[in-house]
């Protein structure tokens, strides 16, 4: 009975293992539109991301939660790289769960100049097909980088070094910067 509980630990673990150093494919690939999508702001406001395709390009990164420690960190590493970001005409879009109230104050609270949206019914989590992590116990984290015709650029799935979402969309920007 041990040897059959230490074998089924083993296998647990592997899993977890196995999940972070291999993302879930996504429906959504390099190449592809971007989804079309309407949600509220942190002000309340409707954002519709159909206003922005064909003007400017897009960082759209979904996070687990406002006011963790990750999510937090990678707020404010695009809240700190923000003026690189709108120098390159780029807007910075960030999606959580969380209600328009949460995000107002998270905002507040760490000075955040970008936009945050409310999907407190996951339609468009899963419309990018945004994974949970971990066996499912925590919401994925992924960013999206989309050029100003709407195609997606990059995607970056990644639960842990949030930093990293940031230096992968710089740098993917930067290439299509070139391009023009």
């Amino acid at each position: 009975m041990k040897k059959i509980i230490g074998i089924l630990l083993a296998i647990f673990l592997l899993i977890i293992v196995i999940q972070n150093l291999y993302p879930q494919k996504m429906n959504l690939s390099v190449g592809d539109s971007v989804p079309l999508f309407t949600l509220l702001d942190q002000n309340g406001k409707e954002f519709k991301v159909k206003k922005l395709v064909g003007k400017k390009a897009m960082v759209i990164y979904f996070y687990p939660k406002d006011d963790t420690p990750g999510c937090i960190k990678e707020a404010c590493s695009f809240r700190d790289e923000f003026e690189v970001f709108t120098d390159m005409n780029v807007e910075v879009i960030g999606i959580s769960s969380d209600d328009v109230a949460s995000h107002k104050k998270f905002a507040k609270k760490y000075n955040l100049p970008f936009t945050l949206l409310s999907d407190t019914n996951k339609k468009v989590r899963k419309m990018f097909d945004v994974k949970n992590s971990l066996l499912g116990v925590l919401p994925g984290r992924v960013t999206y980088v989309v050029d100003n015709k709407g195609v997606i650029r990059l995607i970056f799935d990644k639960q842990f070094g949030a930093e990293k979402h940031i230096t992968e969309s710089l740098a993917i920007l930067k290439e299509i910067n070139n391009e023009y």
